[in-house]
């Protein structure tokens, strides 16, 4: 008899993290998240009272990951069938059925009709038609920009959200560029900015990015540097996985 608290398939891996407080389904050999959604989900200010619209969230981590914390509602899209199952029963092996809805649903064509405080996603990465795409076509969807663009993402994220809301972000360093441009089109000013570094002294190749609509002075946090000389987490880099 399946243990209804660790529903875990054959082809899944049941994982542990913020020390043992959120447990996440996982395909063995579909997509796995990476130190990118924890990175974000550390990243984001929200609040008791705030409705937040996820775009993509895969396997449900980043919402997971927000759990602890209080905040009205989590509405999470998702556009592969086979993740959107995943998600929902994440959610459900967390307790989170009450205040995290999955939703399967192409981003592009979704019609919330309100507004959200609080926007956010770890998105494709790869440019469409660029480098190579993997023989797991989930692994492909979620990585590369295959069912929507950065501007699209922006597009809609400006659509969604409310006049003074944030929508929050992690892309690696070199769509910065890409970044800049496809927020500056509706409207999106940063609001805060960090940098991740590999080590001490190397070039950064995460950024998470805060826009919103407000003009104001945007605050640049102190970079997040991942690894010590001993090849170990450093101690803000520990702070962040550990919850």
């Amino acid at each position: 008899m399946k243990d209804a608290a660790r529903p875990r398939r054959n082809d899944e891996t049941l994982d542990a993290f913020h020390r043992g407080r959120v447990l996440v389904l996982q395909k063995k050999k579909g997509y796995r998240f990476s130190v990118d959604a924890p990175l974000l989900a550390d990243f984001i200010r929200i609040g008791e009272a705030d409705e937040a619209l996820e775009i993509g969230t895969g396997s449900g981590i980043v919402a997971l990951l927000l759990g602890g914390r209080p905040f009205r509602r989590i509405t999470a899209l998702e556009i592969q069938p086979e993740l959107a199952d995943l998600a929902r029963r994440n959610v459900a092996l967390n307790g989170l059925e009450d205040r995290v809805e999955v939703i399967e649903r192409d981003f592009r064509i979704y019609a919330p009709g309100r507004k959200f405080d609080l926007i956010f996603s770890n998105p494709p990465y790869i440019r469409k038609a660029t480098g190579f795409l993997s023989r797991s076509e989930q692994k492909s969807a979620a990585k590369h920009e295959l069912h929507g663009d950065i501007g699209d993402v922006m597009k809609k994220a400006a659509e969604w959200l409310k006049a003074d809301g944030r929508a929050c972000f992690v892309y690696p360093e070199k769509r910065r560029a890409d970044l800049a441009r496809a927020a500056d089109r509706p409207g999106f000013r940063v609001l805060r900015f960090r940098s991740v570094l590999p080590r001490e002294g190397a070039a950064p190749n995460l950024f998470l990015v805060e826009l919103g609509f407000a003009a104001v002075h945007p605050e640049i946090m102190p970079p997040l540097v991942l690894f010590g000389p001993d090849g170990r987490y450093t101690p803000a880099a520990e702070a962040v996985f550990s919850g």
